[in-house]
């Protein structure tokens, strides 16, 4: 009987469950849709590894009455004793089902079976999941029904996994290939990639405030350190910059070097370029505190004393793809972001982390010090530059 009734799930799966245009929509209706032909789930986990520079995993959880939620699964977790001693381990390693039947047999040293029987749960089976490129993946299957699954349940679960397999491994690609973009280039021009802005020279014209900044004293330090802990310095350099200027709005697009492009998109037609300024200002003062307070190790020795150049702009700016050949870059250009980094070159010479340029400026309330007029090279004009009040210039 299960099995029949179960047909109309496989159907709705090889049509590609259409209904559900979210990973956790899919993982929900496919669990409902399950129970509702009389197999008795609780919980599902599906458990998928990926490419993340953070991550070695993640995990979708449905639970009965409760929806879906995920979860990620650090570098190094698969060491931890939880993990190891997870039926979990033995699906991703040796790609085996693992049963337990919670209320007939001793659940071993697992945390996790001893939580899931005390919280009622009487039966579990894991499953591997076969994507098509020779990779195993996991499923864990647990009721509370006081029968545990019957064998027709766990043949009606068998018979799914090949459709379902096929929709994870969709679900997983797409989910890669956005996490990639959101780390390579940032969620906007992420977005943008996925939704078809691949052609070189497919720019839109955007009003943004400019963030460019570097590291002071970088080209010496990188001399005398060991090019493992230059990166390290470099880690943990951008690591002082990325979070705040995440936190208030802005996309990081680029490192050059010891260097950081960011912007921060200010939309034209809402006033909103003070909000915008604002939140840059707090980044700044973040990002400088963040700097202030960096130590790495090189060795016996212990860095600090780091310092960094920030130059702050509004302007107009072309955002897209930029290059040549099959090679693209998706990133800004513009007179506007040409300025930034010549003010950013105006920092190192009066010794400042923050400098402004007017533009920005009159978007703020901060009673910034004038510093005076500067010529600047590939312009015609002098540009009036300015700095932080809480920034005298040090000698030297």
């Amino acid at each position: 009987m299960v099995a029949a009734e179960l047909q109309s799930v496989a159907d709705w799966l090889i049509d590609g469950a259409r209904s559900a245009s979210r990973v956790d929509q899919f993982m929900a209706q496919a669990c409902e849709r399950m129970v509702d032909c009389g197999i008795p789930l609780s919980r599902v986990g599906v458990f998928v590894s990926m490419l993340h520079p953070n991550l070695i995993g993640r995990s979708f959880i449905w639970r009965q009455g409760s929806g879906v939620s995920m979860g990620g699964m650090a570098h190094g977790s698969e060491a931890s004793d939880d993990y190891l001693s997870s039926p979990l381990s033995i699906v991703f390693e040796q790609g085996l089902e693992v049963r337990r039947r919670l209320l007939d047999s001793s659940v071993g040293n697992s945390p996790f079976l001893a939580e899931m029987r005390a919280s009622g749960a009487t039966d579990y089976i894991a499953l591997p999941l076969h994507m098509s490129d020779g990779e195993v993946h996991a499923s864990s299957w647990l009721t509370k029904d006081p029968d545990g699954f019957s064998d027709a349940h766990i043949d009606g679960m068998r018979s799914l996994l090949p459709p379902l397999t096929r929709m994870i491994e969709i679900w997983l690609l797409r989910r890669t290939a956005a996490g990639l973009l959101d780390n390579y280039v940032g969620p906007r021009a992420g977005a943008r990639i996925l939704a078809g802005q691949i052609r070189r020279g497919h720019t839109e014209a955007m009003h943004a405030a400019i963030w460019l900044s570097d590291l002071r004293g970088f080209t010496p330090l990188s001399d005398r350190l060991s090019p493992e802990t230059v990166v390290n310095v470099l880690n943990t350099y951008f690591d002082c910059q990325v979070a705040p200027i995440l936190k208030h709005g802005g996309e990081v697009l680029k490192f050059m070097g010891d260097g950081l492009l960011a912007i921060f998109p200010i939309a034209e037609n809402e006033g909103d370029a003070a909000t915008v300024c604002s939140r840059v200002l707090e980044a700044a003062r973040e990002c400088r505190t963040n700097v202030e307070a960096m130590r790495c190790e090189a060795g016996a020795e212990i860095l600090d004393g780091f310092r960094f150049g920030l130059a702050l702009h509004t302007g107009k700016v072309l955002y897209g793809n930029i290059g040549g050949g099959d090679r693209l870059d998706f990133t800004c250009i513009g007179p506007a972001v040409n300025l930034a980094a010549r003010i950013e070159k105006i920092t190192s010479r009066l010794n400042r982390t923050v400098l402004a340029s007017a533009d920005f400026v009159r978007h703020t309330d901060c009673p910034w010090t004038d510093l005076g007029l500067f010529s600047v090279a590939g312009f015609s004009a002098d540009e009036r530059v300015y700095g932080l009040p809480e920034e005298p210039s040090a000698a030297g």
